[in-house]
């Protein structure tokens, strides 16, 4: 990951940054070409007794004494639903795959310290004995860095909230009784899934492309000996750094305690690295893998989506397979990144900000929605075949999709309306901002309240740091019944911007409401220890405010409860029991205010009818978040774009009444309508960027 996002050109970011994961499906491919025919010349590893083993000799893998080639991809679990894990897995399967490589993000399954979560989407589990269903291999990368464009690289933010803070991704002693407890809880769920014990997994890794951040040899040490502790002595472990000299000096064990495998872009001439990765393994300890071998590549907001040609990636794997090497795609398939779990990246600065798109499609061979009726599918597919011991499976079909017709939504109530400043409970003050992760907020908002003396003229308003996107609006109270706050402007990290605030006549101070967004934690860099909301003081004039509350906004998570959320509550029975003593009466007057609102509508499914997915359309909305029946979709931002439609998996859904509630931030459709498709659509926003076609 590190290597292909240190670029300063857009091109070469790109062509370096196709970062992660791998699905392995079991198709067990033979060696072709010396030292083994093209389709039929296994050997048996020499004095080798054939029992179920995977190991690492004469440059190879064995599995149960015969040589072994890992054609593997990227499948993390927790970017699909597990409904359709199966449907997902059946497809790597016809596309030639044995191996599946997957994430464990420490966050999906901590999100509040000591508060431990293997069920649902997070049951890695059950994921795991599926795979060994299909006779599919798995290779864990266990982190407990994950990056995969994941939220803080799959670190739970709480990390960012405790003093003194823990050095991440280093050997300080605070930060290691932390991993050690995580994966205390972890690892074992491993040891009986092992291959040597009869399970899938084939290998796991520690870290991840930790070559490209530190070189901390201490800590990657104590990560081998707690795995070892805990999987035994004989599971390979493995790291995985970019196919550069300085990479693999600063993120390699040497010895043949951890295998070393290697990445690098798809164009590349992969043996020259392979060569090169023989170094930093122990003699007859390095067959050739690329652990990461890029399908397509992210996107962020505000880019065109990324795209790469099937062709050429299907030939690039050629490149690999015709030698012998084994690789891993990443990814074979991509998903979603529901909920606010997405990442970002950042440039030079940490104010050179690109928080990632909810789809995380990566032009993959396997689209979000799981289509592999699809050029790129079919090229790589054709090639793989040619280098597997076995006939591939048949293709399952495209699962289908369909629209169900407009969606019209009502205005339920204003943000603001919903909360009560007056209660302790919820309210958090200080003297100065704190951070998001201090207050307990991890994801989605926190509103800051201040107030400032009103004067003739126009005001000045600067944040200096403000992580990540802040909208702001004032009001002055003493008006009758209370002034609706207005909206002056929005500060966004990536622009460092102040805002002039409109000269207002007021009796009193002025209140000013600052919305914070958390747009993602940066997943990768030197700029990971990325803390949310306002990070600084807050000046009007050149003075500093004094005396802020803070209101954190309980949205939940992917992972999380949703009747635990009282907002969400309240949206979903449509606001009919709102006990906060200032609720109001909206008028078609207030329609186009540009005060974010929170919106409720229902479509409905025949019981006539199969529940198939779906997507939603929010061209012409602004941007916001979207839960449909309770499930946190994740963002949307069509006028940034390039998505303009949020995936709605079938198993979301259901015969009958269906609900949806969005929180549009800024300029709603003015027609108040979401339409259902079917279809995905990457052309919204004004981007001038080009479409990276490798």
């Amino acid at each position: 990951m590190a290597m292909k996002r240190s670029t300063k050109t857009t091109i070469f970011l790109i062509l370096l940054s196709f970062i992660a994961f791998g699905t392995f499906v079991p198709v067990f491919a033979s060696l072709p070409s010396s030292p083994f025919s093209h389709r039929n010349g296994h050997r048996s590893h020499p004095n080798k007794k054939v029992s179920r083993k995977f190991e690492i000799s004469n440059d190879m893998f064995w599995k149960d004494g015969q040589p072994f080639r890992i054609i593997g991809g990227d499948l993390h679990y927790f970017r699909v639903l597990p409904e359709y894990w199966e449907d997902r897995l059946l497809k790597a399967k016809a596309l030639g795959l044995n191996t599946i490589q997957t994430y464990v993000p420490w966050n999906l399954h901590e999100s509040k310290p000591g508060n431990l979560v293997f069920e649902g989407i997070a049951n890695i589990e059950a994921f795991l004995k599926l795979c060994h269903k299909l006779d599919l291999l798995v290779m864990v990368r266990a982190g407990p860095y994950i990056c995969a464009e994941w939220d803080l690289g799959g670190f739970p933010a709480w990390l960012l909230a405790i003093n003194p803070s823990p050095n991440l991704r280093s050997s300080d002693p605070s930060f290691l009784q932390l991993v050690d407890r995580w994966w205390g809880n972890l690892l074992p769920k491993l040891v009986p899934l092992l291959y040597d014990n009869g399970g899938p997994i084939i290998m796991v890794q520690v870290e991840n492309e930790y070559g490209s951040y530190g070189n901390d040899k201490a800590y990657l040490h104590h990560l081998v000996n707690l795995a070892r502790g805990h999987l035994g002595q004989d599971v390979i472990l493995y790291t995985t750094d970019g196919g550069a000299r300085e990479n693999l000096e600063k993120g390699t064990i040497r010895g043949d305690a951890v295998f070393s495998a290697v990445d690098f872009t798809t164009g590349d001439d992969p043996w020259p690295i392979f060569k090169l990765q023989k170094e930093f393994n122990a003699p007859g300890k390095s067959p050739p893998l690329s652990a990461e071998f890029y399908t397509g590549w992210l996107t962020h907001w505000g880019e065109k989506i990324a795209r790469t040609d099937a062709d050429f990636t299907a030939a690039a794997l050629e490149k690999i397979l015709q030698k012998n090497g084994s690789a891993v795609l990443y990814m074979a398939h991509g998903g979603t990144n529901f909920g606010f779990y997405n990442g970002a990246n950042t440039g030079q600065d940490e104010a050179d900000y690109k928080p990632d798109l909810t789809s995380y499609d990566y032009d993959a061979p396997i689209r979000e929605s799981g289509d592999v009726d699809n050029t790129k599918f079919n090229a790589l597919r054709k090639v793989i075949a040619r280098y597997s011991s076995a006939t591939l499976p048949s293709v399952p079909f495209s699962n289908e999709k369909t629209g169900y017709g407009p969606i019209h939504l009502q205005r339920k109530a204003f943000l603001f309306d919903m909360f009560d400043l007056t209660n302790p409970i919820n309210v958090i003050e200080s003297e100065n901002p704190l951070s998001m992760e201090s207050v307990g907020q991890m994801f989605g908002f926190l509103l800051y309240i201040s107030e400032y003396t009103a004067k003739r003229g126009r005001s000045i308003l600067s944040v200096p740091k403000v992580h990540d996107r802040a909208q702001v609006f004032i009001s002055c109270p003493s008006e009758e019944s209370g002034a609706r706050p207005t909206y002056v402007g929005t500060l966004e990290r990536w622009l460092n911007n102040e805002l002039i605030l409109p000269e207002t006549e007021c009796p009193s101070n002025i209140n000013l409401f600052i919305l914070v967004e958390n747009m993602g934690h940066v997943n990768y860099g030197t700029f990971i220890f990325d803390r949310k909301g306002i990070l600084s003081s807050v000046y009007v004039n050149g003075e500093t405010l004094h005396g802020w509350k803070m209101l954190p906004i309980p949205f939940h998570n992917l992972n999380e409860v949703p009747s635990s959320n009282p907002i969400m509550q309240d949206a979903f029975s449509a606001f009919n029991k709102i006990s906060l003593p200032h609720k109001r009466v909206i008028h078609k007057s207030e329609n186009s205010s540009e005060e974010p609102a929170l919106y409720s509508g229902h479509f409905s499914i025949d019981e006539s009818r199969p529940v198939k997915d779906t997507y939603l359309s929010f061209n012409n909305w602004g941007k916001g978040i979207a839960f449909v029946n309770e499930f946190n979709l994740g963002r949307y931002w069509p006028s940034r774009g390039p998505q303009c439609n949020l995936y709605v998996p079938a198993p979301v859904l259901k015969h009958g009444d269906n609900t949806l509630v969005i929180l549009e931030l800024e300029s709603p459709n003015p027609e108040h309508v979401v339409h259902t498709v079917d279809e995905p659509d990457f052309t919204c926003g004004s981007s001038e960027m080009k479409v990276h076609q490798l």
